[in-house]
């Protein structure tokens, strides 16, 4: 080595490195476009919904409003219970409740209903699936929870009630409502509330942050990480990107 010369040393990796901003970004409204999308496809299948679209659907039968809107307008107004319930909204929170219904309305608006059975039930399983990708792509972007996942998180912390019987009643009392108002309910609802959970867990192993990487501001919260706590484990995020 000759006089004067410096040896550049690369840099080793810091554990617990920020994950880039941009992929959690990317990852956010990815997550939202592919989950509206979702909720598009198995509309168009019309084989019944989950609990919360039913809701949407019904009201939209009843005003003449699209579902779309009818979903942005619904988590602006859950947004608002967050308010006495002390819960703090994300980018992501903000976010969910525009571009969410923007894509189911855009999807639906572009996708001819199929008639054949042969044709929905495949979309069906499709929406289903998907709407697990979207839901593992946006929690694990760790940038806040949708308006309807934080409203059950607020009400269990405020009532002491298990995560499990706030979200249990939360959709039983939507999809009373909607059916009543004339939301689908059928094959689809039971499809959707079987393998949603699994699948959700599958795809949030899949994209989260690599071990010893962090998100920095990331919620930390039980609801950044797909479930909650219940005193027995992690409980799966029904609604995902809700």
């Amino acid at each position: 080595m000759t006089p004067g010369h410096r040896v550049t040393r690369a840099r080793p990796h810091r554990e617990g490195a920020p994950v880039s901003l941009v992929r959690r970004l990317v990852q956010l409204y990815a997550g939202l476009v592919l989950y509206g999308a979702s909720v598009g496809l198995q509309v168009e299948a019309g084989l019944g919904l989950d609990p919360w679209d039913v809701f949407h659907q019904g009201v939209a039968e009843h005003t003449g409003l699209s579902i779309g809107t009818v979903l942005i307008v619904t988590g602006a107004l859950v947004l608002l219970l967050w308010i006495p319930l002390r819960q703090r909204p994300g980018l992501g929170t903000v976010s969910n409740v525009v571009v969410v219904g923007l894509a189911l309305d855009a999807t639906v608006a572009l996708l001819p209903s199929p008639q054949h059975l042969g044709a929905r039930v495949p979309l069906l399983l499709s929406a289903v699936v998907l709407n697990g990708l979207a839901t593992g792509l946006y929690i694990s972007a760790g940038l806040g929870p949708g308006p309807r996942d934080g409203l059950m998180t607020g009400l269990h912390r405020r009532t002491g009630r298990s995560v499990r019987l706030v979200r249990t009643a939360v959709e039983l009392t939507v999809l009373a409502v909607g059916f009543l108002l004339g939301g689908s309910v059928g094959v689809g609802t039971v499809v959707y509330a079987l393998g949603i959970g699994p699948l959700a867990q599958v795809f949030l192993r899949l994209f989260a942050p690599a071990e010893g990487a962090r998100a920095p501001g990331a919620n930390d919260g039980p609801e950044a990480k797909g479930g909650e706590t219940d005193g027995a484990g992690p409980v799966p995020a029904a609604e995902g990107a809700r």
